[in-house]
């Protein structure tokens, strides 16, 4: 059964609702599958953030193309805080050298 553009909207939707921090990424933490992918994990990690929810976009091409139409970013990965979306891996970068993405995350 194929995926319809709305029903993943409201499962991309739905993810950011239900989790405090949610990373949408290329593989998982454990086995990052992009470089850009591995720096937002290990930013996330540098910050004290172990805990957080994750999407494999490589697991679902409709989620993949889902999550960047619902933020208007063309790339991935991208992190959420609080329902709002933070950015991709060079904002998350910028963020962490100034402090701020710790303090986002509440550490």
């Amino acid at each position: 059964m194929e995926t319809t553009q709305p029903d993943v909207q409201a499962e991309i939707a739905t993810t950011i609702e239900n989790n405090a921090v949610v990373l949408f990424m290329k593989g998982s933490p454990q086995f990052p599958q992009c470089g850009f992918s591995a720096a937002a994990v290990q930013m996330l990690a540098d910050a004290g953030v172990t805990d957080y929810a994750y999407v494999n976009v490589l697991a679902d091409g409709a989620i993949r193309e889902g999550i960047k139409q619902y933020s208007s970013w063309p790339t991935i990965p991208q992190l959420y805080i609080n329902k709002e979306f933070v950015g991709g891996a060079d904002i998350m970068r910028e963020l962490q050298h100034t402090g701020e993405l710790a303090r986002m995350l509440g550490k």
